[in-house]
């Protein structure tokens, strides 16, 4: 099969989308399949790239180091013609996804599309959201799904908004899955682990915390900072790690100060892809706070290194983290320090069957597996629409949905 892959965002930049992507095109590779992934131009990328289409682009207004396709319809038609592809996936709702959706209408061939971000948490960096409304993100999601023959949900919490905006096309459940062996890395041993965390002043009797992720808003970092004192006072040995950059950082710096908390929080900033996985092999636990998540690879990545979770919870997460060895879910911001105060004091040792079995779950290649699943579903389903009245109704699309779910 020939696919081409349409998205605003792709390596160099780096973020959960574009690993998604990137975990994604390896894993239908390794099965036999052609991924074209179209994208915009980057200051940044290399000067060749297999299979990687560039297309004009600028920078997205709030987010400076995001780009965004302003044209390229025609180029991008006639490569994915001489390509002759079979399905479109779009991986974004603006310029390049837009373009994939004309190409796939023009070439008359399915187009997928993966609901990545949930845009309600992220108003308020577009003019404080004060132009831009949850209405329009209704409006504009609703109108790009339905024109979609299927929409890829990475967790149930997508499905259930979507839903409530309106979308009638067939949607499934299939969270991104890692490659499990960049984490587990047997190579990193305990000495590694030890002089990472002496590097951070973190002593060999002390709890290591980590959060990992783009320091934002939306990553609700804050809400692990504001119950620290409360952690601190019943385990006095624990140290906050934070792993990313961003544009909240100077704020969250502020309020470690403010908390007087200097002592007990290390800002580290951005590491090397390569080193993460030791960061999460060196600590005792992975916390995080943050609502905003379709699905969050940082959990996964996380429960792959064998590193305890404690996170706020939610659908998605609470099937995740199913056995108590794996790590605990709180319900809001309020329970973060209880929850973690209690599962430390538990003690509850990791169990390495328990870890294995969900190891599969997880990973790219049960991801791989499950995306090319839809594929043949939506072909199929493709197939009948277009033998079908074109005044199907809404019913009889709400059970397909229903079928493919």
């Amino acid at each position: 099969m020939k696919i081409g892959f349409f998205t605003d965002t792709y390596f160099p930049q780096v973020s959960g989308v574009a690993t998604s992507i990137k975990t994604l095109k390896e894993e239908l590779e390794n099965k036999g399949h052609e991924v074209y992934i179209f994208t915009t131009t980057d200051p940044h990328a290399s000067e060749f790239e297999e299979r990687i289409i560039r297309m004009p682009s600028v920078p997205f207004i709030s987010f400076k180091d995001r780009r965004i396709v302003v044209r390229g319809m025609w180029y991008a038609y006639l490569i994915a013609k001489e390509l002759e592809l079979d399905l479109i996936h779009t991986h974004t709702e603006f310029g390049a996804g837009m373009l994939g959706k004309m190409v796939g209408k023009k070439m008359h061939i399915p187009v997928i599309h993966t609901y990545h971000t949930m845009y309600e948490d992220y108003l308020h960096y577009i003019a404080k959201g004060k132009v831009l409304r949850p209405v329009h993100v209704k409006y504009f999601s609703r109108m790009f799904a339905n024109h979609s023959t299927g929409v890829v949900c990475p967790s149930e919490r997508v499905i259930e908004k979507l839903e409530s905006y309106g979308v009638i096309r067939p949607m499934r459940i299939i969270p991104t899955g890692i490659e499990i062996e960049k984490f587990k890395r047997p190579d990193i041993t305990e000495t590694m682990k030890q002089e990472l965390r002496h590097s951070l002043d973190v002593q060999d009797d002390q709890l290591m915390v980590l959060s990992l992720s783009r320091i934002s808003y939306e990553k609700n970092i804050q809400a692990i900072i504001y119950g620290l004192p409360e952690v601190i006072e019943a385990l006095p040995n624990v140290r906050l790690v934070i792993v990313g950059k961003g544009p909240y950082k100077e704020e969250l710096e502020e309020l470690v100060h403010e908390l007087g908390l200097d002592k007990y929080v290390r800002f580290v900033g951005e590491v090397a892809n390569e080193e993460v996985a030791l960061y999460y092999q060196a600590a005792n636990y992975f916390v995080s706070a943050s609502t905003s998540e379709t699905q969050g690879l940082t959990y996964t990545e996380a429960m792959a290194a064998g590193t305890q979770m404690i996170v706020e919870g939610n659908d998605y997460l609470n099937n995740l983290i199913s056995h108590p060895s794996l790590g605990k879910t709180f319900a809001t911001d309020d329970d973060f320090a209880s929850a973690f105060i209690q599962y430390v004091q538990e003690g509850i040792a990791k169990n390495s069957e328990v870890l294995e079995k969900k190891m599969y779950e997880i990973s790219a290649e049960n991801f791989g597996e499950k995306m090319l699943a839809f594929y043949h579903d939506m072909l199929l389903y493709f197939e009948e629409l277009q033998g079908k009245d074109s005044e199907d109704t809404v019913e009889k699309l709400k059970t397909r949905l229903r079928y493919f779910k």
